[in-house]
């Protein structure tokens, strides 16, 4: 009984549940219709609501359109006027620019008619003038024969009378013409040059001058070999030593000659390298003083004398420097310079002659206004070549351009001494006063001394240029080289021809020769007629 009563009680509470759920669900139901009927109704009155609002747009829009057409048409009105009377104004204005075109175009008619009327007046008259010189070219013309005729006449009379046919006068009147013009240029020339001459003599004279009274340099006369003094004649024979042991490590070892004769208390010391002769003059000044004589000694001697003339050659080349005023040039070249203190040109020593050389052409810089240090510079490094003849082949002029240009020396120095020789043209100022300085120094009474051979021989090449030219009868070299003095032929060589002769035979010794200074050239022309009284 029990359980069937829970069994009811359990159905009856699932009915319960069941209506409750029916019931829930309806109302769900309902209130989903009533939400539909309510946007339905909401939607119907806002369509009412748009449709009376469209309505009014309408309304709206179509008095719009009204009011925009009767505006338009009144504009189109106005519009219509303006331009109605923009075209009446252009009108206006294009028919008056005509009038003025068409006015203008007559006015220039007419202009260009009254020129027509000038320029057929002008041919007319054009006409008539080329008539007349029609008239007198033909009159000319037959005057021209007639006179052709009157001078062929004449010319045939003066062939008659002067017995000279018309070729024979014309070159008897060029060669009249060729002798004064000869004589005129003859004039001439000698005019320009004296007065040429004595305008540069004379600054010439002062430049040099003033250059070589404010240099004053000492000329050293050198050999080829030195003396050295003993303090007595047992020195020699230690000098020489055991079977000649003593000399013979000395002459290798230095490269030099030792002459031992009977010179009382001498030894001469013979080579043409001043360097190496230097050094071992030193080397036995060294040993006799020390007395210790023999060949370990001797190599010591020789190593320290030859440091010492190594330190002497850097010192003087450094003075050198400084006395010309120089700077700024490799150590090597510095060397070369103090090496010319041992070498000599002609007994002429080549360290004092460039020194000389420096000064002459700094002086002769400043004088005329150009580079001096420039000038210094050239003329101290023009024999730089000297130092090195006696070690390398070739001449010392092509060593030292070479050996210039090894250290960075410009091309202004470096033409400097190529040309202070003569061996090509000199191309600036600085290579001219180099050249100019080299002669003054070499040339000055006392500086060189010449061969005897070398002399006789320019005197000799001297004549034999001066005898080489047509007209000349004999020539003599004198004034030592100085001055060739020629006899020429008178009926050969007239007063006007001597000018330009003394002209070719000076430039013909500038090509062939090599000498200091200048050569005068100085010809003679005699004429002499002998009658005897009988």
């Amino acid at each position: 009984m029990k359980s069937h009563k829970n069994f009811k009680q359990k159905e009856e509470t699932t009915i319960n549940t069941q209506v409750s759920l029916w019931i829930l669900i309806l109302v769900a139901v309902i209130g989903v219709i009533g939400m539909v009927l309510m946007f339905i109704l909401g939607g119907l009155h806002r369509k009412k609501i748009a449709e009376a609002a469209i309505g009014s747009a309408e309304q709206e829009a179509n008095k719009i359109i009204s009011d925009a057409m009767t505006t338009a048409e009144a504009k189109k009105k106005e519009a219509i006027l303006e331009a109605k009377d923009e075209i009446h104004k252009q009108r206006t204005e294009t028919e008056k620019e005509l009038r003025e075109r068409r006015n203008e175009v007559q006015r220039m008619e007419r202009r260009i008619n009254q020129k027509e009327e000038t320029l057929d007046k002008k041919s007319e008259n054009l006409e008539k003038k080329d008539e007349v010189l029609n008239g007198k070219i033909k009159a000319a013309d037959e005057r021209l024969e007639e006179i052709e005729s009157i001078k062929k006449s004449q010319f045939e009379m003066l062939e008659r009378i002067s017995g000279f046919t018309k070729e024979q006068a014309k070159e008897y009147i060029l060669n009249a013409l060729d002798e004064d013009l000869n004589h005129e240029k003859a004039v001439k020339i000698q005019e320009i040059e004296q007065k040429t001459k004595d305008e540069a003599d004379q600054m010439a004279r002062e430049i040099i001058t003033t250059a070589i009274q404010r240099c004053a340099a000492d000329h050293v006369a050198e050999a080829t070999v030195s003396v050295v003094a003993l303090p007595n004649d047992e020195m020699k024979g230690r000098i020489i030593g055991r079977e000649g042991r003593n000399v013979r490590t000395l002459e290798m070892i230095t490269g030099v000659d030792l002459i031992i004769d009977d010179t009382p208390e001498a030894i001469t010391v013979s080579s043409f390298d001043p360097v190496r002769r230097e050094i071992a003059r030193l080397t036995l000044e060294k040993l006799i003083a020390d007395g210790r004589i023999h060949p370990a000694r001797i190599e010591e001697m020789y190593e320290k004398a030859k440091r010492e003339v190594e330190t002497t050659i850097k010192q003087t080349g450094e003075h050198a420097l400084i006395d010309a005023g120089v700077n700024n040039v490799h150590p090597e070249i510095v060397k070369l310079i103090g090496k010319l203190r041992y070498r000599t040109s002609y007994g002429q020593n080549v360290l004092n002659h460039s020194l000389e050389v420096s000064y002459i052409a700094g002086l002769m810089a400043s004088e005329l206004g150009t580079d001096v240090k420039t000038a210094k510079r050239a003329g101290l490094l023009h024999d730089i070549g000297k130092a090195l003849d006696h070690e390398m082949d070739g001449s010392h002029v092509d060593l030292g351009v070479e050996f210039a240009k090894r250290y960075k020396e410009n091309e202004n120095i470096l033409h400097a001494i190529k040309a202070h020789h003569g061996e090509v043209e000199a191309k600036t100022i600085t290579a001219i006063l180099v050249q100019a300085a080299d002669a003054i120094s070499a040339a000055r009474p006392g500086a060189r001394r010449e061969d005897v051979q070398n002399y006789i021989k320019r005197l000799e090449k001297l004549e034999e240029i001066a005898n080489s030219f047509e007209g000349v009868e004999r020539s003599f070299a004198i004034q030592a080289g100085r001055e060739v003095r020629i006899m020429v032929k008178p009926e050969v060589v007239n007063d006007d021809k001597m000018v330009l002769l003394a002209r070719d035979v000076a430039k013909k010794i500038e090509d062939s020769m090599e000498y200091p200074g200048q050569i005068k050239v100085n010809l003679i022309r005699e004429s002499r007629t002998i009658d005897y009284a009988k």
